[in-house]
């Protein structure tokens, strides 16, 4: 038996893909996130920023929290917020699909929609406005050192363990970089030799939960000496991954999940050998009201 909900964050399975590549000298893993509590890989830094504020007394129950997200922090925010009686208000764009924002609510949480011209970058402005008037505390997951260190502690590990040491290439999508920079670091210093591959989406492709940022909104918890290489995959390439990962390997996921998935593919096309793991972000649940599976 679990105390809480919050024992169920992290220690997710790791699945062979069986169907997508050709190379026989290759493994490909999938890290299925989906299995948090929340839906997502977010849990694991939303636990972490928030009970590591609270350790710190940078926040109490009276604090008033904002955050600007994209969908999955949000949720997870929600979530564990609520555990806590965290009055938290959460800030993102008006075009988000209505099964994040009703989860939120759902979660106890106010969620505040901005001008979707705006994107993302506009969610983190209005936050950060909101944060300069002395009445709010904001987690910012893009310089929060917890973000990252969440993944040191709790998925670098696991992927170490659960590989059984074999690990040769990461794969994952980059975002807040919180994923990449903690898996990165800790699999590094288990062996240095470990290819850590980030995910961007290309030049004018739409992908939630991949970013390219502008560099005036680059997360500052991102180290590029982390990040080996850097692939890049379009919008198509994406969805019809997301869809391929549901219908042939039972794996109901979001589009950057397919995006993460296709880059690992045609890494594992190119390697000679070896075994690669990509993390699957989230479920596809959250995506139903969109055309993703359509």
């Amino acid at each position: 038996m679990n105390e809480s909900i919050i024992k169920l964050i992290g220690n997710t399975p790791l699945v062979k893909a069986n169907t997508l590549i050709n190379n026989s000298n290759v493994e490909l893993y999938l890290k299925l996130e989906g299995q948090n509590p929340g839906g997502s890989v977010k849990d694991r830094a939303a636990y972490f920023m928030i009970k590591n504020a609270m350790d710190r007394g940078e926040i109490t129950k009276e604090t008033k929290l904002i955050e600007a997200t994209s969908g999955n922090t949000g949720i997870a925010l929600a979530m564990i917020a609520g555990i806590f009686k965290l009055d938290i208000e959460l800030v993102m764009p008006e075009n988000s699909t209505i099964e994040r924002v009703q989860t939120m609510r759902a979660y106890g949480a106010k969620v505040t929609l901005t001008d979707a011209d705006g994107g993302i970058e506009g969610a983190r402005d209005y936050a950060e406005d909101k944060v300069k008037t002395g009445n709010f505390f904001m987690f910012n997951q893009f310089s929060n050192n917890d973000n990252w260190k969440a993944h040191y502690n709790t998925t670098g590990p696991e992927i170490w363990r659960d590989s059984n040491h074999k690990i040769t290439h990461f794969v994952s999508s980059m975002g807040t970089t919180g994923t990449i920079m903690g898996t990165s670091t800790f699999l590094k210093e288990q062996n240095k030799e470990i290819q850590i591959v980030g995910v961007q989406p290309e030049d004018e492709s739409s992908i939630p939960g991949i970013r390219k940022w502008p560099e005036a909104y680059l997360p500052k918890i991102f180290d590029a000496k982390k990040v080996d290489r850097i692939l890049e995959v379009n919008e198509d390439e994406a969805r019809k991954m997301t869809r391929k990962l549901a219908t042939e390997e039972g794996i109901f996921a979001g589009m950057s999940s397919g995006g993460a998935t296709a880059a690992a593919v045609r890494l594992c096309e190119e390697i000679d050998k070896g075994l690669v793991v990509s993390i699957i972000c989230d479920r596809g649940d959250r995506y139903l009201s969109s055309d993703l599976f359509k």
